[in-house]
């Protein structure tokens, strides 16, 4: 795992969009086509506004994302199929979309996603970090052992803080108890992962996640396990981070 820290968000959203399409351009150029993985939040704002501006023949890319609440409509504020509607997919023309669909029948849906993404690896993978430390939805103690692609889980009380902080829910009790999300398993199958955390409000997750070794108790931890993946910190979310942390991984 390797860690790039830029002055300002914005510079973080502009070098994680810049080294995303490189990534995605040369799958396209050796297989032909890319399929990515989008998650969101208010962490990825200046990631996607960057990533739609960039030069990619987005009719070769095949999009998939992390994660939904259950039984959110889509047009609610805080639906992620919503989010990556107005932030990402109607501004650029996809070969494919697969959201994940919290409506309906659950286990139906969880079976065709899962079908549609083992059909090829997934060459990209924007993977934020929560506040406290979840990838997607996997909250501490995440489900290191399962091997599916993706679960039903119970939001804790610190992920449900964080949507009302940001925005997306008035208050705790308006966030819906459970999601459907990727699973570690799943995410870590990526071939690349770009990993975008702004803002002084993911300090403490950032120092959490380079300080300690790999643990469910701190999912994040588990990218230092990927083989090929960078975090994008900006100078407030690094603001917690030692000298040494900082050296050890500014220099890998």
């Amino acid at each position: 795992m390797r860690v790039r820290i830029l002055p300002t968000a914005n510079d973080l959203g502009r070098t994680a969009a810049q080294f995303s399409s490189n990534v995605i351009n040369k799958a396209i150029q050796q297989q032909g086509e890319a399929r990515i993985l989008l998650s969101t939040g208010a962490s990825q704002f200046e990631t996607l506004e960057h990533l739609i501006h960039q030069n990619i023949q987005w009719s070769k890319v095949t999009m998939f994302h992390l994660d939904e609440y259950v039984n959110l409509p889509d047009n609610h504020s805080a639906s992620f199929i919503k989010y990556l509607r107005e932030r990402f997919t109607n501004f650029v023309p996809l070969k494919e979309v697969h959201f994940v669909d919290g409506r309906g029948d659950i286990r139906c849906s969880i079976q065709q996603l899962t079908e549609e993404i083992r059909r090829a690896p997934i060459d990209l993978g924007l993977i934020g970090i929560g506040e406290n430390t979840h990838l997607a939805f996997n909250d501490p103690p995440a489900n290191f052992n399962t091997t599916d692609a993706y679960i039903v889980v119970q939001l804790d009380e610190a992920c449900k803080r964080q949507q009302v902080r940001e925005g997306w829910f008035e208050t705790v009790n308006d966030v819906p108890n459970e999601a459907i999300t990727m699973t570690i398993h799943q995410i870590m199958q990526t071939k690349v992962i770009v990993s975008s955390v702004p803002h002084r409000v993911k300090a403490e997750a950032v120092r959490k996640t380079l300080e300690n070794d790999v643990t469910n108790m701190i999912p994040s931890t588990m990218l230092k396990r990927h083989s090929n993946a960078t975090i994008f910190l900006d100078s407030k979310s690094a603001s917690s981070l030692s000298e040494s942390l900082l050296r050890k991984y500014t220099m890998e």
